[in-house]
């Protein structure tokens, strides 16, 4: 999980909530996170301080708070597998599009209504579900930012995505703090992953860069779509 989001802009991140809950329960694999998260962004920031996108931030983050709290308010009316299973789907059909029409060099940037629609999207499915990095990731990939000022980005970005989201689950009963021990034997390992993920971000070939965040982002949609469709 350090290692992803630190070096690869959470591109296999949102595998890390589904696996889990395959041995407790998703408000605790929640619960267990949450602070985690919070340490990893935190280290995030500061190690990536200097090659921020503050233009790209100043769009995305306010809509991506307008998905959270869009989650905030459907939750409880909403099958989250559901919503997990459609973000898988799109995930896919996203990554298929771009295996049969890749972009070249000159390809034009996606148009800013499809970066509000997929923002504030994934504010959502990051509120619902875990799995926020797909949908934002197929808005700001197709810019093929430096992979530096790629992850740096995503860190603020998420920083303040899961900040947003430590009132609301705790309104909605959602935290079990019960597993706070368990956040706390796996918290050391969390500096480890960020330092890797930090050299690898800083040094990595961007076109081997790319296609790691790919395939991190094809492993989370099939994991999506088979919790949402195949695994009921």
């Amino acid at each position: 999980m350090g290692i992803s989001k630190s070096g690869f802009g959470s591109g296999f991140g949102s595998l890390v909530v589904p696996m889990m809950a395959l041995t407790v329960t998703v408000p605790q694999a929640a619960a267990i996170m949450m602070p985690i998260l919070f340490v990893m962004d935190i280290m995030g920031l500061a190690a990536f301080r200097r090659h921020f996108d503050w233009q790209l931030i100043r769009f995305l983050v306010p809509l991506g708070l307008v998905g959270t709290l869009v989650g905030t308010l459907s939750f409880k009316l909403l099958d989250t597998r559901l919503v997990a299973g459609i973000v898988g789907i799109f995930t896919l059909l996203f990554l298929a599009q771009r295996l049969a029409f890749p972009p070249g060099p000159n390809s034009p940037h996606p148009p800013k209504w499809v970066g509000v629609i997929l923002t504030v999207t994934s504010g959502f499915t990051s509120f619902v579900s875990h799995a926020g990095g797909p949908p934002i990731n197929a808005y700001v990939l197709p810019m093929r930012l430096p992979p530096i000022v790629f992850t740096a980005t995503m860190a603020v970005f998420f920083f303040v995505i899961n900040l947003s989201k430590w009132v609301p689950y705790a309104w909605l009963g959602l935290l079990d703090l019960r597993n706070m021990s368990t956040s706390l034997v796996l918290l050391p390992l969390a500096p480890v992953g960020v330092w890797i993920g930090v050299r690898m971000a800083k040094r990595i070939d961007p076109v081997l860069f790319y296609r790691l965040v790919y395939l991190g982002m094809f492993l989370t949609g099939a994991k999506l779509v088979w919790d949402g469709f195949l695994s009921r």
